[in-house]
C-alpha cells in the first residue's frame, strides 16, 4: 500500500511539473512548484530537474526516478486549471487522487469556443497590436486580411495538413509578400513593421526572454535549449521574409524600421482592449480571470509607454513594463490563489513583443547588413532588459504578495 501511494505521488508530481512547463513556466519555477507540492504530500526531499522538454524527479535521494515529457503547449485556460490544482493540492482541499485525475483530463480539455472564435481572436489581437506597434490606417486594413490568414495557416498546421516545422517560413513569406507589395505601391512606410501585428502571435519572443531568465536563475540547460529553439524559429521566419523581399525586389528603403502614427493618442488604449479580447478568445481565458489579465496588461503597457516617453529609451520602458507585469502577477496570485500567476503574466509578452524586433534585425542583416547594427543592438538590449525586469519583478512581487496574503 505504501509503495502504491509513493508511485501515485511520483506520477502526480511528474505530471504537475510537466504541466507547469507546458504552460510557459521557467524551469526553476516548475521545480519550485513541484517541491511545494511534494512537501504538501509529505515528501520533503523531492529531487527534481526540469528542462524545456520535460522533467525528471524522485521522491528522495536513492529512490526510483521518473521522467515526464512536455507533449504540447497548454492554452491559458488549461494553465489556469493547473494553477488551481496546484493551489488545491498545497492547501489540502483536494485529494491527490482527484488532482491526478484532473491533471490527466486537463490535457484533452476541449476549447470552450467554436473554431470561428479563433479567427475573430486572431484578428482582434492583430488589430490591437497594429494600433500599438504601427498605428496607420493602411496597416490596419492589411491586418484585416492577414490576421485571419495567419490563423488559417495555424489551424492547417495543427491538423497536419501543412508541415508544422515550416509554418514560420510559410507565414513569413506570405505576409511579407503582401507588405512589400503595399510598399511598392507607396501605401505603407515600413513594410517590416506592417507585417509584425499578424505574425506576432507566432514569434518566439516569450521563449527567448524565458530562456534568458532561466540562465539568470541558474537553469543553464533549460535556458540554453530555449534560446536555441527560439533562435531557430526566428531564423525560419527570417528565411520566409527574406524570400519575399527577394521575390519583390525590395530596396533598402523597404527595410527601414519606421514607426508611423496616423491614428492618434487613443490608439494604444483601443489596441489594449482588442488584444485582451483576442487573447481571451484564442486562449479561452475564464471570464473570472479576464479582468485581472486586462489589469496586468494595462499596467504593463502604461508603464512601458510612460517610462519610454519620459526617458526616451525603449529598453527602459521594456524593463519597467516587465518589472510591473511580473510583480503584479506574483502579488495578485499570492493574495488570490485562484488566479494563477502564469495566466496573469504571459499575455504581457504579447505587448512587449521582443521577438518582433529580432525579426526586423534578422531580415535587415540578411538583405542589407549596414542597416542591422542599430536595430540589432536595440533588440538585444530590449530582450535583456525584459529578462532583468522579470527577475526584479519576481524579487519584489514574492515578498509583497506574502505580506499582503498574511
Amino acid at each position: 500500500m505504501r509503495t502504491s501511494r509513493r508511485n501515485r505521488d511520483r506520477a502526480l508530481l511528474a505530471y504537475l511539473g510537466a504541466a507547469h512547463l507546458a504552460g510557459g513556466a521557467a524551469a526553476y519555477e516548475a521545480e519550485a512548484a513541484v517541491r511545494a507540492a511534494g512537501r504538501a504530500l509529505g515528501h520533503h526531499d523531492v529531487q527534481v530537474h526540469a528542462q524545456a522538454g520535460g522533467i525528471v524527479l524522485s521522491l528522495g535521494g536513492g529512490h526510483p526516478a521518473t521522467y515526464e515529457s512536455v507533449e504540447s503547449q497548454l492554452r491559458l485556460d488549461q494553465s489556469a486549471q493547473v494553477g488551481a490544482l496546484q493551489a488545491a493540492l498545497v492547501a489540502g482541499s483536494l485529494s491527490p487522487d482527484e488532482v491526478l485525475h484532473r491533471l490527466n483530463t486537463s490535457r484533452t480539455k476541449p476549447h470552450r469556443f467554436p473554431e470561428s472564435a479563433m479567427y475573430v481572436g486572431g484578428l482582434s489581437v492583430s488589430l490591437g497590436l497594429a494600433a500599438i506597434l504601427q498605428p496607420e490606417w493602411m496597416t490596419v486594413a492589411f491586418v484585416v486580411l492577414a490576421g485571419p490568414l495567419v490563423v488559417a495557416l495555424m489551424r492547417l498546421a495543427h491538423r497536419q495538413l501543412i508541415p508544422a516545422p515550416l509554418l514560420p517560413v510559410i507565414v513569413g513569406f506570405i505576409v511579407a509578400l503582401g507588405a512589400f507589395a503595399l510598399f511598392d505601391q507607396g501605401l505603407v512606410e515600413s513594410p517590416l513593421r506592417t507585417m509584425l501585428p499578424p505574425v506576432a502571435v507566432l514569434l518566439p519572443g516569450a521563449m527567448i526572454v524565458t530562456g534568458l531568465a532561466e540562465l539568470v536563475g541558474g537553469a543553464a540547460v533549460a535556458g540554453s535549449s530555449r534560446l536555441a529553439q527560439g533562435a531557430v524559429q526566428l531564423t525560419l521566419f527570417t528565411v520566409g521574409v527574406v524570400g519575399a523581399a527577394v521575390a519583390t525586389g525590395a530596396s533598402g528603403e523597404a527595410l527601414q524600421n519606421v514607426r508611423v502614427d496616423d491614428l492618434g493618442w487613443w490608439s494604444p488604449m483601443v489596441g489594449l482592449l482588442l488584444v485582451t479580447l483576442g487573447i481571451g478568445l484564442m486562449e479561452a481565458i475564464p471570464r473570472a480571470i479576464a479582468p485581472w489579465v486586462f489589469l496586468v496588461l494595462a499596467a504593463t503597457m502604461l508603464t512601458q509607454l510612460g517610462v519610454q516617453a519620459s526617458l526616451h529609451h525603449a529598453w527602459a520602458g521594456a524593463f519597467a513594463g516587465a518589472t510591473v507585469a511580473s510583480a503584479m502577477a506574483w502579488t495578485i496570485a499570492a493574495t488570490r490563489p485562484a488566479l494563477p500567476r502564469m495566466v496573469l503574466f504571459l499575455p504581457s509578452f504579447w505587448l512587449l513583443v521582443p521577438g518582433s524586433l529580432g525579426l526586423v534585425t534578422a531580415t535587415q542583416l540578411g538583405l542589407d547588413p549596414t542597416l542591422s547594427g542599430p536595430t540589432a543592438l536595440l533588440a538585444i538590449t530590449i530582450v535583456v532588459a525584459i529578462a532583468l525586469g522579470l527577475v526584479v519583478g519576481t524579487s519584489l512581487g514574492r515578498p509583497l504578495g506574502r505580506l499582503l496574503a498574511r
